[in-house]
């Protein structure tokens, strides 16, 4: 209605959505050629076109257990660096001048760190003879190192450590975006602090946190470098077991067809979330 009163705004608007839609084009176009090869290796393609990779993933015992491990960790890792974020964010919000500076510094700083540097850094925090356990061993708190490296433990602490600023921040905005009215009238009728977080707070923000744990999860579905440096080969999910079988044993069918299975149980499980949520909300997190 307003475009039809107004229809230089539609005139001004559409050097830049053309921008946008060459810019978009452009993306598909780059993204779509190496996926199409991609689809088209998992079924021999050139060679002996076939569904023999599908069948041997299905029936290998060997990568289920991989996806498996991999869902596991993602949802745990996903689960965690949420529920952190949503705390972090709200006490951001909550601070003032130098704190609040302060404590976005800290969500802002991991981002200048390589995934490579955090994940040794990790490792050398968390082995055996590292400043965890001499720590722990010097102040008699334990009597032997704690495993917290080479395992699946290790793993989700190097990852939530990743991930909690990619949580943070959706949240973060979403919060920041709230009327301090509403949480007004809750406790002007009665309200706890519990209470008004509980019935209106979360509620508004409950968008934001969906969008964030599908950032997180979608993330935590491709990780390589954490899991393969702190998992040191016993906690291997699917991107270093393709990488295993491109680079070590040279199957590249089977690596291709697990890749497109990742891929398209992503894209099922976005639309899942998309139609519960709505693509829109989960798009914009409000």
């Amino acid at each position: 209605m307003i475009d039809r009163f107004f229809p230089y705004k539609r005139a001004a608007e559409a050097p830049y959505q053309s921008f946008a839609w060459m810019a978009a084009s452009l993306i598909a176009v780059l993204y779509a050629i190496p996926m199409t090869g991609l689809f088209l290796s998992s079924f021999g393609i050139p060679g002996s076109p076939g569904v023999s990779a599908y069948t041997d993933m299905l029936a290998s015992s060997a990568v289920r257990n991989v996806i498996w491990i991999t869902f596991k960790v993602s949802i745990v890792t996903t689960v965690i660096s949420v529920v952190i974020g949503y705390i972090i964010a709200l006490a951001i919000i909550h601070s003032k001048g130098g704190a609040k500076s302060f404590l976005l510094a800290l969500v802002i700083i991991p981002f200048w760190l390589s995934a490579l540097v955090r994940a040794l850094a990790w490792l050398i925090l968390l082995r055996n003879n590292g400043l965890v356990n001499e720590t722990l061993l010097s102040l008699g708190l334990v009597s032997e190192p704690l495993k917290l490296a080479r395992n699946q433990l290790g793993v989700l602490i190097a990852m939530v450590h990743f991930c909690v600023p990619f949580a943070v921040f959706p949240i973060l905005g979403a919060i920041n975006a709230l009327d301090s009215r509403h949480l007004m009238a809750a406790k002007s009728l009665g309200a706890t602090q519990f209470h008004a977080w509980k019935d209106v707070h979360f509620p508004l923000t409950l968008p934001s946190v969906i969008s964030a744990s599908f950032l997180v999860f979608v993330l935590c579905l491709g990780f390589f470098v954490t899991p393969a440096i702190i998992g040191g080969g016993r906690v291997v999910m699917v991107s270093e077991y393709v990488s295993l079988s491109v680079l070590v044993t040279l199957r590249w069918t089977a690596a291709a067809a697990l890749s497109v299975a990742i891929l398209l149980a992503t894209i099922c499980f976005m639309g899942l979330v998309g139609r519960l949520v709505g693509f829109r909300r989960l798009m914009e997190g409000d």
